[in-house]
């Protein structure tokens, strides 16, 4: 089956009226079909972040579920972080990623080291801090070279979003892997939500999303919906 819009921002791609992610999160229109994602980031990524094994007792004997943990990102300013349960590896990971391409968020990056000064939006633009549970994540900007100093989750996160070199911190209980990928997507997320002036964007040279801008064609919406045929 090719894929048939449902929702108002879904017909605007497929009408070609929103042509790349940006203008789609610029709507402020929910995005509740991951097809849109497909069309207009072909080359996202996605990694698994957890994988967790749910055990319950009932009256049948004993239930196993599994809680999946999934980002994805393009590398280049869109990062994403979902989570799904179900009975079987496979479809919950696909569910997982469908969930977390309707997370996906547009974030701010800049050369905010005062060590640096390069000019190329490397890095951070300003620091920024996450929480989830009792992890308490601090990302800081580096200067160009250091590469990621931080935890093994956050530098998956970080990656995705296509940031190259950051200072981290952490407090809290970081064996639960859950709760420091979201910190670390919470932290990300402050970069979208703080406002900078005019002067501040050309002295940290910030950029906001992509630098390399993709445009939805008609091509892409075709290869979206040929690829949920499939999955289908």
């Amino acid at each position: 089956m090719d894929w048939t819009p449902k929702t108002r921002l879904g017909k605007m791609v497929m009408g070609g009226e929103v042509t790349t992610m940006s203008q789609a999160l610029a709507t402020k229109l929910p995005l509740r079909e991951p097809e849109i994602v497909d069309v207009l980031l072909p080359d996202l990524k996605d990694e698994v972040i957890d994988v967790n094994i749910v055990q319950r007792m009932t009256d049948s004997g004993r239930r196993v579920k599994f809680r999946i943990t999934v980002a994805v990102g393009n590398g280049d300013g869109f990062v994403g972080i979902g989570r799904a349960k179900g009975k079987e590896v496979g479809p919950s990971i696909r569910k997982a990623i469908d969930n977390a391409k309707l997370n996906i968020i547009e974030i701010k990056r800049g050369c905010g080291s005062w060590e640096c000064g390069c000019g190329s939006p490397h890095s951070l633009p300003f620091n920024v801090v996450g929480k989830a549970g009792s992890v308490e994540v601090n990302l800081k900007p580096a200067p160009r070279g250091i590469g990621l100093a931080t935890g093994d989750v956050a530098k998956s996160i970080l990656q995705l979003a296509g940031v190259r070199d950051s200072w981290g911190y952490v407090k809290g209980h970081t064996k639960t892997t859950v709760n420091y990928a979201i910190a670390s997507f919470e932290a990300l997320k402050q970069t979208a939500q703080i406002r900078v002036t005019e002067q501040q964007a050309q002295r940290l040279k910030i950029v906001s999303g992509p630098v390399n801008v993709h445009v939805a064609s008609a091509l892409d919406t075709a290869k979206a919906a040929e690829a949920q045929t499939k999955e289908g």
